[in-house]
């Protein structure tokens, strides 16, 4: 494993959601709402693929819509067409006690999504993990969560690994690939420092993960034991991923965001060589895949009607300044 490179020249307030798709590392800086990919030289800063006028937690490509992204965004999900469009899906979190908004989200293997929320305050139990299946439909399936992030799955599909960071502990959930429903968790790692954040798995079914506070990514055994930690020069690490031509690069975004005194390299993306390679990131495969102009046509019809990404974070609460 050599020493850490630095992807691009400007600094994130809250880096996360990387993935590796279509050749690419893409990213978001979830409280300005910018969907980012990291620049081919290092000297450059993040090109701005898209920015939403709410938070954008993270996205997974939409397969067979080059462009086109799902993405857990203000109190929901919408799609995200190649103009920038979003269609808005759900937001479930429309009206909730507190103020919430999405937070990590990703494609499983059979090309359903899914995306977790939480309270802007943390607040204990608000938050709720969400499954969009292939035909749209959302469902919330788990509660009693403070801050989720991940899931991260294994390459079957038969298992997921989601963080509850507030409480420092990863659970891994028995999943039937066919249906999407959850068995009985177990107790995969706690965290004595630090927070796990950001996750992802590897072709041996390691799971990798961010851990925030601590300037550090871990990589843990399938049986929950500890393998390495790489030191990072950041304080908190948020997301990760593995990626580049051959799946062996990790690649970890940091945040800079209610730190004191932000070092140079607070809220920089990195990447490691690593032994173990990663699968890109894996699509959402919406049941309209075979009607290329539906996402569309609904994504306009959307905006006509006061569906756009203003009017819906407006209409929350969530509108950036």
């Amino acid at each position: 494993m050599t020493a850490p490179t630095v992807l691009a020249t400007d600094r994130l307030e809250l880096g996360e959601g990387i993935r590796w798709t279509d050749g690419r590392a893409v990213l978001t800086d979830i409280l300005t709402g910018r969907l980012l990919s990291a620049p081919g030289n290092p000297a450059a800063p993040h090109k701005l693929i898209t920015q939403l006028p709410c938070p954008l937690g993270a996205v997974a490509p939409v397969e067979g819509r080059p462009g086109h992204w799902i993405a857990a965004a203000g109190t929901g999900v919408c799609r995200i067409d190649d103009a920038g469009r979003p269609d808005w899906i759900a937001r479930p979190e429309d009206g909730a006690p507190v103020p919430m908004r999405m937070n990590d989200g990703v494609a499983d293997p059979q090309g359903r999504f899914w995306a977790g929320s939480m309270a802007y305050e943390a607040t204990e139990d608000a938050g709720s993990l969400y499954r969009v299946d292939r035909d749209g439909s959302v469902t919330r399936v788990l509660r009693d969560i403070t801050v989720p992030n991940g899931p991260a799955f294994s390459h079957d599909g038969t298992l997921m690994y989601l963080a509850d960071s507030a409480r420092g502990i990863i659970r891994r959930y028995p999943v039937d690939p066919a249906t999407g429903d959850l068995g009985a968790p177990e107790r995969f790692v706690t965290f004595g420092t630090g927070s796990p954040d950001g996750m992802t798995t590897d072709s041996e079914g390691g799971l990798w993960t961010a851990v925030w506070g601590t300037g550090q990514a871990h990589r843990y055994h399938p049986d929950g034991t500890l393998d390495r930690i790489v030191e990072l020069p950041a304080a908190q690490p948020a997301g990760l991923c593995l990626g580049g031509p051959d799946g062996r690069t990790l690649l970890v975004t940091s945040a800079r965001i209610d730190l004191p005194r932000p070092r140079p390299l607070d809220g920089a993306v990195f990447a490691f060589r690593v032994d173990v390679p990663g699968a890109p990131a894996a699509p959402y495969r919406p049941a309209d895949t075979t009607d290329p102009d539906r996402a569309d046509s609904a994504a306009a019809d959307s905006a006509a009607t006061g569906g756009s990404a203003a009017g819906a974070c407006a209409a929350t609460g969530d509108l950036l300044p």
